[in-house]
């Protein structure tokens, strides 16, 4: 650990003395706190409780040429093996950049599936679906994405490792996407197959909405899941939904919910298992204290309660869980602070 972050400071001295333009190299160091309390039937959970140091990121991006670009993510405080930093690599790709319409994209990138909870930053998020708790959704692969004319659409292919890959079975999983933004409407949707075994498929069909009302906005996702031996709807599936408003620039206020199920005896969603059908509801607030719409800095409150059932014991979600949870999250641009002193 030592040695890593040696490495980690070394490379951000070289990179400040080299970077002259900030387009080639902009570099960002993000971390979030948080204290919580976890109750499990009414008793405290104290394992789980207190001072908790939930994300520390490296996150380096910036354009090589007029095409070509990269973007790399670290997350400093995830486990990894010892033989592979890069199990803790969230993304590390190139991006090539044809023309206005076409972009090509390789290396490790998040998995290419629909649905605003999904889509978001972890550190941006405070409780979730049991399904986005389980699915690994950064995996190296390759994808192409055309955008149109008027640039309100995207659609983009991608072949990347299956995110259950668990015993490097060289399985891979296909994954086709559409980004909309329309105004008062945008969409994240996806068509996903996941192999999951050598030539067996789970297949998605994720819905993610978001419609926009002035200074509110209600994002809505659906995702159904079926596999080879059965096609199923409504049986194993998750809707995921939060309701926010900006109260005004520094306050947001927000409510959210999750229902994951799965009816079905089939193997192949190992993401929510087979006797699951749970709920979560939960609410809480965001300040901003940084003047101009900076949102560098952030505190929040919420809380949220689980119940139902989850077929899988050792699964995040529990019946009758309660979290209340504050915190507070900062970015900091590692050049530009760098410059300030030492200009």
């Amino acid at each position: 650990m030592k040695k890593l972050f040696c490495t980690l400071l070394m490379a951000i001295c070289v990179i400040c003395v080299v970077a002259q333009e900030k387009s080639l190299v902009n570099l960002q160091l993000e971390t979030r706190f948080d204290y919580q309390r976890e109750y499990l039937d009414g008793d405290a959970v104290k394992a789980n409780s207190g001072f908790k140091g939930k994300y520390l990121n490296v996150i380096l991006n910036g354009t090589i040429s007029e095409k070509w670009s990269y973007s790399y993510r670290q997350r400093l405080n995830k486990a990894h093996a010892d033989a592979s930093f890069f199990d803790a690599t969230d993304w590390l790709h190139l991006t090539y950049k044809l023309n206005d319409n076409w972009s090509f994209n390789g290396g490790k990138q998040v998995v290419g599936i629909g649905g605003y909870e999904y889509d978001r930053a972890p550190i941006d998020l405070y409780f979730c679906s049991e399904y986005w708790n389980n699915i690994p959704c950064y995996q190296l692969g390759i994808s192409t994405t055309y955008t149109t004319n008027k640039g309100n659409d995207s659609f983009m292919f991608q072949i990347c490792e299956s995110p259950f890959n668990f015993q490097n079975e060289d399985l891979y999983a296909y994954n086709l996407m559409w980004y909309g933004s329309h105004g008062w409407f945008n969409s994240i949707w996806s068509v996903n197959a996941q192999e999951f075994a050598p030539g067996k498929f789970i297949y998605y069909v994720a819905l993610g909405n978001e419609f926009r009302f002035g200074d509110a906005k209600l994002q809505l996702d659906f995702m159904n899941r079926a596999t080879d031996e059965h096609a199923f709807f409504l049986k194993d599936c998750s809707v995921m939904g939060e309701l926010s408003c900006m109260v005004n620039k520094k306050l947001n206020v927000f409510g959210r919910m999750s229902y994951d199920v799965n009816k079905t005896n089939s193997v192949g969603d190992m993401c929510v298992l087979p006797g699951t059908e749970i709920t979560r509801l939960g609410a809480g607030l965001e300040y901003y204290p940084l003047p101009e719409g900076n949102r560098n800095l952030r505190f929040h409150l919420y809380a949220c309660h689980s119940f139902g059932k989850n077929g899988n014991p050792a699964g995040t979600m529990q019946d009758e869980q309660t979290f209340v949870d504050m915190g507070v999250k900062f970015k900091v641009d590692i050049l530009s602070l760098t410059n300030k002193i030492f200009k």
